[in-house]
């Protein structure tokens, strides 16, 4: 099926939005935290990607939701604690719509009012590929990123209550536009990483999780958390949030149904960054291969295809740790390139795959303002909430709580246990938080490459 009307057609001209793609660019590389922009996207195609128009364009396509329960606890609902179905966007709107509580089809065993569900990270260059004119519907270009479209984005299809687990991205940052519904977003900044208390269990490349259920901590277990300021957005139709690197993010859906599209866009610090990643999958796949107490689905996300080997893994640091030592020889000393800069054509950077290690050369832009002097109407920062309680305060009636013994033991990974019959104090998961902690892997990266500088 055609796209309702191509960009050319409806573009009514940069003149009329606040910021010129070059001046967001350069905001952007000053924004030291979130921001939304608003009247910057009303002209775009994009924006009539609604439920019923992509059910119509996607004909019958199937696609992988996640199913997750309403009824929340303590833990975290990790990915590795839901169902996944395949089905149709038709049988998404027959579940979402039906008078009765049950759906048939494979929404059939997931009652509405006990689940939700998460068509997410669907690549558009995929899910498009034979409506290809659809990638003209997606202008990144106004954001200072010619040539980037729907290709180097992805799409977010969920009903109400849906979410994802309060992570970082290891690579590049994050560009957000609502298309449909609400979405609420808390967000916490880097420097709050120890009181979120990272995990790598589930592993993901790209992703580290916290162990926190940040609508419903357990503050007993994980006390530090308390000293958490989080920043809090409801972001609307018409609205994109700007994620900087390294930020945390948790994210719900608010209304019925919630459509976003989002392209995340690489840094030259991600050169280092994958040697960190190369060297958390080597460390977590060779210890979780011979943890015969747990099975490959307890701990490795759906969007990893396999649990890699030693050998892979080792070739994927050396890979990763060769292109970091080949970029820093191509740049010139004192040069301004690597450090918060975007890369050269910002190539779109896959959330849930490796990439190639080699990226490319970092753009060297015009020296950055200070991004509060463009705040304003059309650029308004993400306010920061006063204490953790106030998110603890924003658990809303979709997320009542289960307080069984049983609901709050489940799926927590990274802490210290009592010992077991056997006398052991640690867990494989607690020893692997330890190894491939964020400030330890930072470390490990810089010693690595240090030691083959010097060479």
């Amino acid at each position: 099926m055609e796209s309702s009307s191509s960009a050319s057609d409806t573009r009514t001209g940069t003149d009329s939005k606040p910021f010129r793609p070059e001046e967001v660019r350069i905001i952007l590389e000053s924004l030291q935290q979130p921001a939304v922009f608003l009247n910057m996207v009303s002209d775009w195609p994009a924006l009539r990607w609604t439920i019923e128009h992509l059910s119509q364009v996607l004909h019958g396509k199937e696609l992988t939701f996640r199913m997750g329960k309403r009824k929340t606890h303590n833990a975290p609902q990790f990915e590795t604690h839901c169902d996944y179905i395949e089905a149709t966007l038709q049988e998404f709107l027959v579940w979402l719509h039906g008078e009765t509580n049950s759906s048939p089809g494979p929404f059939g065993p997931f009652p509405r009012s006990q689940y939700w569900a998460y068509a997410d990270y669907k690549y558009i260059a995929v899910m498009f590929e034979d409506n290809a004119e659809l990638f003209q519907d997606v202008i990144w270009s106004d954001f200072g990123f010619p040539g980037r479209d729907g290709r180097d984005s992805t799409l977010w299809i969920g009903s109400e209550a849906a979410n994802t687990p309060c992570h970082l991205d290891s690579y590049g940052c994050n560009l957000v536009v609502q298309v449909q519904g609400r979405k609420r977003w808390h967000l916490f900044p880097p420097e709050d990483t120890s009181f979120l208390y990272p995990t790598r269990i589930p592993y993901e490349e790209s992703s580290v999780f916290s162990s926190v259920n940040i609508v419903n901590p357990d503050l007993e277990r994980f006390p530090r958390f308390g000293r958490v300021r989080p920043y809090v957005v409801t972001l609307n139709p018409g609205e994109v949030l700007f994620v900087p690197r390294h930020w945390w993010h948790y994210v719900e859906s608010l209304d019925p149904v919630t459509i976003s599209i989002n392209s995340w866009i690489e840094l030259g610090e991600d050169d280092e960054a994958r040697v960190g990643e190369a060297l958390t999958r080597t460390i977590v796949c060779a210890l979780k291969s011979t943890d015969h107490s747990t099975d490959t689905a307890s701990w490795l996300n759906a969007t990893e295809d396999a649990v890699t080997s030693y050998e892979s893994n080792l070739r994927y640091v050396n890979l990763a740790l060769q292109a970091c030592l080949d970029k820093a020889k191509t740049s010139s000393p004192g040069s301004r390139e690597g450090r918060g800069q975007w890369m050269h054509d910002s190539p779109a950077l896959p959330k849930k795959r490796k990439g190639d290690p080699g990226g490319g050369g970092p753009r060297d832009l015009a020296e950055p303002r200070d991004a509060n002097v463009y705040f304003g109407p059309n650029l308004v920062p993400v306010r920061q909430e006063e204490t953790a309680a106030a998110a603890v305060d924003r658990v809303s009636e979709n997320h009542p709580v289960d307080s069984s013994l049983e609901a709050n033991q489940q799926g927590l990974h990274c802490h210290p246990n009592p010992a077991s019959g056997d006398g052991t104090l640690m867990s494989t998961d607690e020893l692997i938080n330890c190894l491939v902690h964020p400030d330890v892997i930072h470390l490990m990266t810089e010693i690595l490459l240090d030691r083959h500088r010097s060479h």
